[in-house]
């Protein structure tokens, strides 16, 4: 269990699933549709979505490569934490929200894989938080050019070494879209 105290809630947390972000995303469509499933399902359970948008000097604010993509639809109520570091708790205000809202859970969705994903699961984990991949519901582009394995190997790893992350207080682990249950470990 997580170790922050009065913190019983899970929620949804949905990282960078932003035009310019998936436009060349393996899988994409495959990928946010299973995120749009989950959105859904959050919301009638009456579990927080929390939406997380990035920009920097590649996805410049405001513009269509910053907007989150059109399959999916922000709620009014929903919050929205812009950040431009990887981890999404660094120098935005994703903690005070978790916080005000109960959470002590998170189930991450979202791109990519290899930076901002990998970045925040890492963040929430050593703050204190029970922390779930959804194993199909994020993405990465192709970065063989620089070195990288392909995407789906990317992916893959990243599935693999969550599966196994481990921390005193807290869970961690993967766990596929559809046996996601929004009120427990998995």
């Amino acid at each position: 269990m997580t170790t922050l105290l009065n913190r019983p809630r899970s929620a949804l947390l949905v990282i960078d699933v932003q035009n310019g972000v998936v436009a060349g995303a393996h899988r994409r469509d495959e990928v946010v549709k299973s995120i749009a499933g989950l959105v859904e399902r959050a919301r009638t359970e009456n579990v927080p979505v929390v939406w997380v948008q990035h920009s920097d000097e590649h996805v410049a604010k405001d513009t269509d490569d910053w907007r989150i993509v059109p399959e999916l639809a922000r709620g009014a109520a929903e919050p929205l934490v812009h950040k431009s570091y990887g981890d999404s708790f660094e120098d935005t205000d994703l903690e005070a929200i978790l916080a005000g809202l109960g959470v002590g859970r998170l189930l991450l969705v979202g791109a990519q894989t290899d930076a901002c994903v990998r970045s925040t699961l890492h963040g929430a984990l050593v703050r204190g938080y029970d922390t779930t991949l959804v194993s199909d519901a994020h993405t990465t582009e192709d970065q063989t050019a620089w070195g990288a394995p392909p995407p789906e190997q990317v992916i893959a790893h990243t599935n693999l070494y969550w599966s196994y992350q481990t921390a005193p207080g807290r869970t961690a682990g993967t766990v596929r879209a559809e046996e996601v249950n929004f009120s427990s470990a998995g």
